[in-house]
């Protein structure tokens, strides 16, 4: 077993670094759940969460990944053989998309090239008078591209359709307005923006979509909104719910919240840009190919042929220890993805990109060595 000094460098798009607070804050004693204390914390959480999504509605909270939000989106508004909407952006609205085939919908899915985002300019050719919903990735974590979710919105005009965006990889890193853009149930999770390990699904949630509970017909228990939102009235949950994680978040907010999120947007737009100049600089491409969709959580890197991207990153880890991402779905071994989202400074990024630097040239990919620094000017 090889023994390293230093620190590792965890530089995957989720899950992210968690901040030395939040993890004290996750050791702390486990309380009663169904006592003042508890409802306390949950009670501050659930309105401060609100925050995050820009919204004055209720935030739903669950013990689960990102995965359990996404089916509780669904199965909260619909019914068996309704008809959505769906956009082929990357690998993960590809499984959003299967999800819902899972569940007896019928998925109207508009294929894409995995490079661009949702188009707007063709919601409205592929809207039916039946649509009932409209899914959405607002940061495609696979490729590192994002939707313009307001052009969406206004492209559906006013058709009755829910509107339902994935912020899995956005939320508390980009700007995202579920009230402000119109969207009806926003999915979100713990590990990413929120700086904290995997366990917590959100779901931000519109008086539309509530009043289309109470039509949804598909099967739902654990992930019914109505038992949960009724027991957050006071500060409880209608499970034992995951107060550790709770612990954790309620800092979380706080490191987020006192920076203040314009503030921790422009951050992460900056490590973006310097990420995007540092792969110019090595005469490399980024796969988004349309800079109104960049992403400011992610950037995929291609790696030319006939270089492997997965052997490039086997590399780097085991000579410098630093994780990149790895290409998922039919971009495996095509790219691998630097995560700058979270608890990120100037100098962990310039460490990373030092890291692919030296990781590119030794795996013998032909680049040009002003990457790093095009990068340091830019953070400069």
């Amino acid at each position: 077993m090889t023994t390293r000094s230093g620190r590792h460098f965890l530089q995957i798009p989720g899950p992210t670094n968690v901040p030395e607070r939040v993890l004290r804050a996750l050791s702390r004693p486990t309380i009663d759940h169904r006592g003042p204390e508890f409802a306390s914390l949950a009670l501050d959480v659930l309105d401060r969460l609100k925050s995050i999504f820009q919204t004055a509605g209720p935030v739903v909270v669950y013990p689960s990944s990102g995965t359990g939000a996404w089916e509780a989106a669904l199965v909260n508004t619909l019914s068996p053989g309704d008809r959505v909407l769906a956009f082929e952006t990357g690998h993960f609205a590809t499984l959003w998309r299967d999800l819902a085939v899972n569940l007896g919908l019928q998925v109207d899915f508009v294929p894409g090239d995995w490079r661009h985002g949702a188009d707007p300019s063709l919601v409205a050719d592929h809207l039916r008078d039946d649509t009932k919903a409209v899914m959405v990735v607002h940061n495609e974590t696979s490729t590192g591209v994002r939707s313009r979710i307001p052009e969406v919105r206004a492209a559906m005009a006013d058709h009755p359709a829910l509107l339902m965006v994935d912020t899995i990889s956005s939320l508390g890193s980009m700007d995202y307005r579920h009230d402000e853009w119109g969207v009806d149930v926003t999915v979100g999770c713990s590990q990413k923006g929120l700086m904290l390990p995997p366990g917590l699904g959100l779901n931000a949630v519109s008086a539309k979509a509530l009043a289309a509970r109470e039509q949804g017909r598909l099967p739902r228990a654990y992930w019914d909104w109505g038992p949960i939102l009724q027991a957050n009235e006071r500060g409880f949950f209608p499970y034992t719910p995951p107060t550790n994680l709770l612990y954790g978040l309620q800092v979380a907010l706080d490191l987020l919240l006192d920076e203040g999120l314009p503030n921790v947007f422009a951050r992460h737009d900056r490590h973006a840009e310097a990420t995007r100049r540092a792969v110019r600089g090595w005469g490399l491409e980024v796969l988004c190919a349309d800079e109104r969709e960049y992403s400011s959580s992610l950037t995929a890197i291609v790696v030319p042929e006939p270089h492997d991207a997965d052997a490039v990153r086997e590399l780097i880890l085991d000579r410098y220890d630093l994780s990149l991402g790895t290409g998922l779905g039919r971009l495996a071994g095509r790219v691998f993805r630097i995560g700058h989202l979270g608890d990120l400074n100037d100098l962990t990024l310039a460490g990373t990109l030092a890291g692919v630097q030296l990781g590119l040239t030794a795996a013998g990919v032909p680049i040009e060595k002003g990457g790093l620094d095009a990068a340091l000017d830019s953070l400069a």
